[in-house]
């Protein structure tokens, strides 16, 4: 068989080709190897996250700090750049706001001594991360109920919400009398949003009242977004082959839409 005669399954792929299709593998495929892969960047990804949190009081350790402030950029430059390379649409890929959200929050862990005021900003990772494909690919590829998805991205909208008003309040107003370090600033952010108001730490000026509003509107707003997602009723995933309803209750016989009939599977859930 001469070269001309083979298949295209024959001929070998380039090296970028080949290096292409493996991190879709990774990164999309449904394997054991691709599900414990994508595990492992998670929880890589919370431990970021958790650094992200904790950054406030562990600037302190000086050249330490910033030794694992550049471990974590060259992590996250690593994550950025083989999800761009294994997209099919680079155009596409860069339209998504998540993308720019962590293109800035690796600005941040580049450039620390500049950017450093804003790295209370980097916490918004946790928000970006739940709320990706990627995550539920991977974390809640067992769940078709839309009342976990809902319930998790709510509750992680009220932490990150926390963690990065709590950055804010501490860049912005630590030394002044009442905030002293990052545990006033959460303590404030805590009860601010719960709108319990001891009334013990309180920010100056008129800057600082306008602050606690914004706290004390966006806390209640997040906490009631909670509550409603944790009180709806329970939904499945079963889009409608007729009209194309993404979400129905799990007994639902007919599409409440269009009235085509279902059939649901039943795998046991109450």
């Amino acid at each position: 068989m001469t070269p001309r005669d083979r298949s295209d399954s024959d001929t070998p792929k380039p090296d970028g080709l080949r290096l292409r299709a493996r991190l879709r593998f990774l990164y999309h495929g449904a394997s054991q190897t691709a599900v414990r892969f994508r595990y492992s960047v998670l929880v890589i990804d919370l431990l970021i996250v958790a650094f992200f949190i904790a950054a406030p009081l562990l600037k302190e350790g000086g050249l330490v700090f910033y030794v694992v402030d550049y471990i974590i950029a060259a992590l996250l430059a690593l994550d950025l750049a083989a999800r761009a390379y294994c997209h099919s649409d680079l155009k596409d890929w860069l339209r998504k706001p998540i993308v720019w959200v962590d293109l800035f929050i690796l600005a941040t862990l580049l450039f620390p001594a500049w950017l450093f005021n804003l790295g209370f900003l980097r916490v918004i990772r946790l928000w970006t991360l739940v709320n990706s494909d990627f995550f539920w690919r991977t974390v809640g590829r067992r769940y078709d109920d839309t009342r976990v998805e809902d319930q998790v991205k709510a509750l992680t909208a009220l932490v990150t919400f926390i963690f990065v008003a709590t950055g804010f309040v501490y860049t912005s107003f630590v030394g002044t009398e009442s905030i002293s370090g990052y545990v006033d600033a959460l303590y404030f952010t805590v009860t601010s949003l719960t709108t319990t108001g001891y009334g013990d730490v309180l920010l100056p000026g008129t800057w600082g009242r306008i602050i606690s509003i914004v706290i004390m509107l966006t806390g209640v707003t997040l906490f009631v977004r909670l509550g409603q997602t944790l009180l709806r009723p329970h939904k499945v995933r079963y889009p409608c082959d007729r009209c194309g309803l993404q979400v129905h209750d799990p007994d639902a016989v007919h599409c409440k839409a269009c009235g085509n009939l279902l059939c649901i599977p039943d795998d046991g859930r109450s």
